[in-house]
């Protein structure tokens, strides 16, 4: 049989139970929340490494395909009998490179 006193004493327990309970809810969310903010953060470090990777390819991309077409050996190239066609070859390559930079700046991705 239960007495009174017993009677408070599981309605003290019980209380104290509910209030554990929600001070672990309140903390779980703030935990969530700081894990959300974390990962945004890595996230947006992420985005700003591949934004550059993505830029430096970009630039290169055209060196290779210059590289490539020059790189076949094809007999019937007239820029290979050139005295100035390896040089005019890699102004070409220069110029490519300074107007991308100059675009990508100028459009604030660089």
């Amino acid at each position: 049989m239960i007495d009174a006193s017993t009677g408070i004493y599981f309605r003290d327990v019980c209380d104290h139970t509910i209030q554990v309970v929600d001070t672990i809810e309140t903390l779980r969310d703030l935990v969530s929340g700081m894990l959300d903010t974390y990962l945004s953060s890595v996230s947006n470090r992420m985005n700003e490494v591949m934004k550059v990777l993505t830029i430096i390819a970009a630039i290169f991309i055209p060196l290779t395909f210059v590289a490539g077409i020059y790189g076949m050996n094809f007999k019937y190239m007239p820029e290979l009998e050139w005295h100035w066609g390896y040089f005019a070859a890699l102004f070409a390559m220069v110029i490519i490179v300074v107007s991308m930079v100059f675009y990508f700046r100028r459009r604030r991705w660089l």
